[in-house]
């Protein structure tokens, strides 16, 4: 079996994680490659991590002269399945799988729909384009059962879609330094203070107006607590200035985007979640690999990871008061941050391994090849 995935190359985040996980255990029983369009950090990322992938460069956006590179690219290695992922990605697809055989499947990493929202004219123009290319697909991966539900009430063949949950790898050890040189990058005296964090880019979709007015609430009765965002991205001006507005930047710090991810969970003591939408999210899985407890909108699939009360928060969206609530209930009983993080990293190990996610693909892939048959 041989699968060519493509994706667009400027993804950062949890599509990057997504992708090094699965190629990585799908390598160990099948022949995987991918393409990206872009050549970055990404690429020089996967690349670093041995995985089979190439860049066919894209001169801009619209340049679909990389649609003749990838016929040529299909015919001679005679690929089962070309499996997509993200807007750019689906895109491409459209016109390549007029000229090429074989069936086209694209993962729904997120709502389609919000991808955009920050850009009023990507919002309309992409929004649209990606619209209209998901619709030429023959199968979609949903990340949750709520987006499987989701496509479904849009329009899209329940027969069609497969769920399949994000998966972590647990078993390769990380590279991070400790708590106290993380601290030290950014000059924040965290002496005798918990630490709650987000991990997430600054737009709309992740609201940390959120995360900020939580903070405010929790910040006008202790002091015993600092904030950390990781993160850059559009609203981070806006969000800075609502932290100064508050009198609360003393408490709050904006660390930019961090390279190593797994530094900031190792430092935090509370996992925050803040999202409006959200698939199945890596911040999540990615803490619980520290064990770290998470506090999180209930939005995506996240209430199938977490058990409110055992190994975690489920608030709902923008409710700021329930997201202090619960960090007051933590920071008043210490022990419950541990107890429920190591819950939650057990049902990470137990479900939502990268090993399974790898196998349920492997098994998604069989099945559409021997129905084509």
């Amino acid at each position: 079996m041989k699968v060519l995935h493509l994706i667009s190359g400027g993804d950062t985040g949890g599509a990057k994680t997504h992708i090094i996980n699965l190629l990585t255990e799908l390598d160990k029983i099948m022949d995987v490659k991918i393409i990206c369009f872009l050549k970055g950090d990404f690429f020089h990322d996967l690349k670093g991590k041995g995985i089979n992938i190439e860049v066919f460069k894209q001169k801009k956006r619209y340049d679909m002269s990389i649609v003749s590179q990838l016929r040529e690219e299909i015919e001679r290695e005679d690929y089962d399945i070309i499996h997509c992922h993200g807007a750019r990605a689906n895109f491409i697809a459209m016109f390549l799988k007029t000229k090429v055989k074989g069936p086209f499947i694209t993962t729904i990493h997120s709502d389609y729909k919000l991808d955009f929202k920050d850009n009023p004219y990507k919002n309309i123009v992409y929004t649209a384009i990606n619209t209209i290319s998901l619709k030429k697909f023959d199968y979609y991966i949903a990340i949750s059962t709520n987006f499987k539900q989701m496509l479904v009430e849009r329009g899209f063949d329940s027969n069609s879609i497969f769920t399949i949950y994000n998966g972590i790898d647990l078993e390769t050890d990380l590279n991070y330094i400790s708590k106290e040189k993380f601290l030290e990058r950014y000059n924040i005296n965290a002496k005798g203070k918990t630490i709650v964090g987000i991990a997430a880019r600054l737009d709309l979709v992740k609201d940390h107006d959120t995360f900020i007015e939580g903070a405010y609430k929790v910040l006008q009765k202790r002091k015993d607590i600092i904030f950390l965002i990781a993160g850059d991205g559009s609203e981070k001006e806006r969000l800075v200035s609502k932290a100064q507005d508050l009198n609360i930047s003393e408490y709050v710090y904006f660390l930019g985007f961090i390279k190593d991810p797994y530094s900031f969970f190792n430092a935090i003591d509370i996992n925050i979640l803040t999202s409006v939408s959200e698939s199945f999210p890596y911040v999540i899985l990615e803490g619980a690999r520290f064990k770290k407890t998470i506090i999180s909108t209930d939005v995506g699939g996240i209430s199938d990871l977490i058990r409110n009360g055992h190994n975690g928060f489920l608030i709902d969206v923008g409710d700021s008061e329930a997201l202090a609530k619960n960090i007051n209930f933590l920071l008043d009983n210490k022990s419950n941050i541990k107890i429920l993080g190591e819950n939650l990293y057990e049902n990470v190990k137990d479900n939502f391994s990268s090993q399974k996610m790898a196998l349920d693909h492997f098994k998604v892939y069989k099945k559409i090849i021997e129905t084509r048959r």
